[in-house]
Order: C-alpha cells, then structure tokens, then sequence
C-alpha cells in the first residue's frame, strides 16, 4: 500500500536520458547568480560552478583524462569539491570519492582497485596520498590549496584559461559509470558500488521531488530542472529559496546525493563549516535564516545538548531530515518539542542503492510516524524476507531483511561477481538490513543483519536494547555489540556516554532489563567518553568489538 499523495503529484515519475551534468547545466541556468555554495565568506553561484566544472573538465581531457578513466576525489568539503565532481562527470570520467582521512593502507587499496589515474587532494591529506601513489595507477595529482610541483598542479593553475563550456563527449547514461563509491567499511573492508549516471539522476529526482513536490522538465534536450507542481500549503520551502548548512561529506553517498545533486535540482544554498562545533552551527542557523537541518543522529544529538539550541532563533527552519543510521525516539520526540511546525523526517538508504530507497512523506498533511524510516519513494519496492535466506515476501509486522528493487539499484560490485550474485537476485537488492514493514507500507529498521546476536538460539537486536538505554535519564548515546561465549552464543554488552547523572552501570542496566525478556538482557554496561562513528555518521561496532576482544 503506497500513501496517498496530494492530486497535483504522480505516483511515479519519468526520468529525462541525460548524463549527471545536465543537473549542473539545468541549474546555472535557472538559478544564475544565486548563491549556490558558501564557505568562509566566500560564495560560489551556481553559474559560477558551471562555468568552473567545464574549465576542470577541459582541462583533464587536455591532460588524457576522459572516458573510461577514474578520478579520485580526496577532499574534505570545500568550494573546490563540487567543481570537480561535476567537472569529472562532464569529462566522461567516472568519480570515486576517497575519505581524506582514510589511513595510508586504505587509501592505497582503494584507489588501486578503483584503478583510479588521477587524483585531486589537499593539506595532509595530500602528503599521504603522495606517500602510497607508487602503489597504484595515479598519474596525475591535484592539489586544492598547495604548491605545485613535480607531479602535482595546484587546482585555480590547473583549469586557468580551459573553455568554460562542456567538452563534447557522448555519455550513455545507462551504461557509463559515473560514481566508483565504496561502501562505509564499518563491518569490513569497503566494497566499490557501480553507479552509472542514470543512477545518479534518477537518485536525485526521486529525493528532490519527494521533498519538494516537484515533477522534472527537460529544457532544450540538455539542461535538467524541477517544476514545483505541491502547493505552498503542503511543501512550504519553494524552489530557489533554501538555505541549510551542510556537514554530511560529500565522500558519502548522503552527501553526494542529498548534500550536491538535490540542493542542484531544488536551487538551495549550501554552508560549508569545518568542523561541527554546535555554538557555531546555531549562530550560523540563526544568522543565514536557515530553512532546513539535515545530518545523521550524531549531529542531532550534539545539537540537543548544547545550551544555544533552546535560545538560537531557529523559526526559519521549515524541516529537519535524518540519515545513515536511526534516530532514537527519545530523539524524534525532543526535536518535535523543539520545532512543533516543522517536517521531522527519517530517511533509509545504503551506497548498494545510489543513496535512498525510503523517505517520511514530506507533505504537511502527511502521517509520519516516529520511529519509521518512511515508505518507498517514487518507483522503488521494498519487500521483507526471512533472514535465513529466500525470496519469499513475509507478512506485515514480522522482522526480516529487507530487500529494495528500483531503478536506483546498483549494477554490481567492482570486480566483485561472487558478492554481487549474493545480494542481487532477479532485480532485488538484499540490504543486509532487519526491518519491518507495517500494514500501511511504512518501514522500520530493527538493526544491522550483522549487528544482531545469536544468545542461546534466540536473536537478539542491539537497536532495542539502545533505545531502551536512551530513554533513561542523563543518557547521551549509546551501543550494544556482542561478547563471543562459547557455551551461549554472544552476550549483549552496552556502551555508554552519560549526559549528567546517569547512576550507576548497575543502575542502568538493571533499568534496561526490567523492560526485556531475559534473553534479551545486557550482561555488561560500560561508561565511556565517547562512541566511535564513520565520518558518515554511523557508529563503529567493529571498534567496539574489538574492544571487548582485546
């Protein structure tokens, strides 16, 4: 059962055959002078990332650098980033992100399976790349902020004076890859996801329109845009007027979707901070009259415990998103006291499907319901099957895995077949995710199909247990991994960042088991400073494990 859109919106969409820069064409021209990206008080209008991203991307054609290579992105968010996101994809360069804080052993391994030939870095960053580059195919480095030298350019020299309009390159979008992306690593060694441009396009209309109440046009056979067909009443922020501060890395598949390509489409205007530091999070909301907050659960939960959050006038905010890992309930429920008329939506996703697959109704007449990562977005399935395996569907309310089929699905795995075949079948995508899907098609995430515990043949998921952890009083966050023991299976232990007075580890842990069955139960709680997430957000169970094992 799909929810029941306003009248003026189709349930499906048709997705224009264009390559990823029409998004860019698409909104220099509607948009103009507009600032599209601010950093430091430096501003970049969305004409002005057009006519820059063309100069890059003449400028690796000019280098060899064109269809069928990879180029390596290795930057934090900046004003250079998006010029040479969209600059590689109008080259006909394939884009694959690389986290600039990725150790050297990593960075080496995935630029080498990538088969990446150039690479764009700054600061440190730079240096480590510089410190592996033997290893693998890159031959051409660009450096944002840094001298150049042998073998690298500095980034303004290296597109000075190249053609500010696109280089003619025939791009399939069907077939020509435009995202190598890697999966977050947080169980393992990270994975690359094919995406071609079609992907990416499709990705970012189902989100821009869900969220906007949009239908896309075509001008002129090139240029990508929205037409906003939802009513004000309904979807209040309009094309060409948001404002959000933007801390999701563009390296993640959230932020390169949700943080570059959607706030394309919508018109909206990006800040750039470096760093979090909630003080200045709240003075900038308040001073640029933010429109929307977005970013994983970390980023919320810093916010609610900074003393600015309650003082800072945040009435401009008409909607606040989540992703990359669930929000707690207690969390919802604390945001919705903060902002009563603002749209407080989760989202669902993975990099396996470009970047979303689920999304709470962004409408204002909308039910959405707390705790739920939304229903399916336009032209996008979700079925739950048993865990141990099958294609058969399980009935509403029973937890299993959930398997998404659309159009945003990847092609496969890099070089990978054999795991591709394992989480492909007949068109569907298995997340190794637990989920449940309620009788009106709203889903819920249980917990990672790897994150559960197997305790005396029963399963056991740690998201319960944490929620029930953050419900109790002066607790900030919390995880649950496993303890391997022979005789019983894994033992359910927590870890624990206080907020004020917690009690006890006794205390709190008794407090948590008065509320489960005994199966279930923490068998050790632990306070700690802090919980280890990815840059992404999501919190880093292996590290816990390893924890518990050292």
């Amino acid at each position: 059962m799909r929810i029941t859109m306003p009248p003026e919106m189709p349930t499906s969409l048709d997705y224009p055959e264009v390559p990823v820069g029409a998004i860019l064409a698409g909104a220099a021209a509607r948009y103009g002078d507009r600032t599209a990206y601010l950093h430091n008080d430096r501003a970049l209008g969305f004409s002005q990332v057009y006519g820059a991203a063309c100069r890059f991307a003449n400028a690796l054609r000019a280098h060899g650098v064109g269809t069928g290579d990879t180029v390596a992105v290795h930057l934090p968010n900046c004003l250079a980033y998006p010029v040479a996101y969209y600059g590689i994809l109008l080259a006909g360069a394939t884009f694959t992100p690389a986290n600039p804080l990725l150790p050297p052993a990593d960075l080496a391994a995935q630029l080498a399976d990538s088969g990446a030939v150039a690479a764009i870095s700054t600061g440190p960053a730079a240096e480590v790349l510089a410190g592996v580059q033997d290893r693998t195919a890159v031959r051409l480095v660009v450096v944002v902020d840094g001298e150049s030298g042998p073998g690298r350019t500095e980034f303004e020299r290296f597109h000075a004076g190249q053609p500010e309009t696109p280089p003619e390159v025939a791009i399939d979008p069907r077939t020509a890859l435009a995202h190598l992306a890697y999966t977050g690593g947080t169980t393992g060694r990270s994975k690359g996801v094919r995406l071609p441009h079609r992907n990416v396009v499709v990705n970012s209309l189902q989100y821009a329109c869900w969220g906007s109440g949009s239908v896309p046009v075509l001008e002129d056979g090139e240029r990508l845009g929205l037409d906003q067909v939802g009513s004000e009443d309904e979807w209040p922020s309009r094309l060409g007027t948001g404002v959000a501060i933007n801390l999701t890395p563009w390296f993640h598949a959230m932020g390169t979707i949700g943080g570059l390509n959607v706030p394309m489409l919508t018109g909206g205007t990006i800040v750039l901070q470096d760093g979090f530091d909630p003080v200045r999070y709240l003075a900038d909301a308040e001073r640029l009259r933010v429109t929307q907050l977005g970013g994983a659960p970390a980023l919320y939960a810093a916010l609610l415990a900074c003393p600015d959050f309650a003082t800072r006038d945040l009435s401009s905010v008409r909607s606040l998103s989540s992703g990359a890992a669930p929000m707690p309930h207690e969390m919802i429920k604390a945001l919705r006291r903060r902002f009563p008329d603002a749209v407080i939506s989760e989202g669902y996703g993975l990099t396996e499907v470009t970047m979303g697959a689920t999304a709470n109704p962004a409408f204002r007449s909308a039910v959405r319901k707390p705790g739920s990562v939304g229903v399916p977005v336009f032209d996008t399935e979700v079925k739950i099957v048993a865990p141990e395996g099958g294609e058969e569907p399980l009935p509403p309310g029973e937890p299993g895995e959930v398997c998404i089929r659309g159009p945003q699905v990847m092609t496969g795995y890099h070089d990978r077949p054999e795991e591709t075949a394992a989480v492909l079948v007949d068109g569907w995508l298995h997340t190794g995710d637990i989920g449940v899907l309620d009788k009106e098609g709203y889903l819920s995430i249980v917990d990672r199909k790897k994150d559960m515990l197997l305790y005396k043949g029963y399963n056991v998921y740690p998201r319960e247990l944490e929620e029930l952890l953050m419900s109790q009083p002066g607790v900030a966050s919390a995880a649950v991994v496993g303890r391997r023991r022979a005789d019983v299976g894994e033992l359910p232990v927590a870890f624990v960042v206080r907020r004020g007075d917690a009690g006890t580890e006794e205390d709190l842990m008794a407090a948590v088991n008065a509320n489960v069955l005994p199966y279930k139960r923490l068998r050790e709680l632990h306070f700690v400073d802090a919980i280890p997430v990815s840059a992404a957000g999501k919190i880093l169970k292996r590290e816990l494990r390893a924890r518990l094992e050292a």
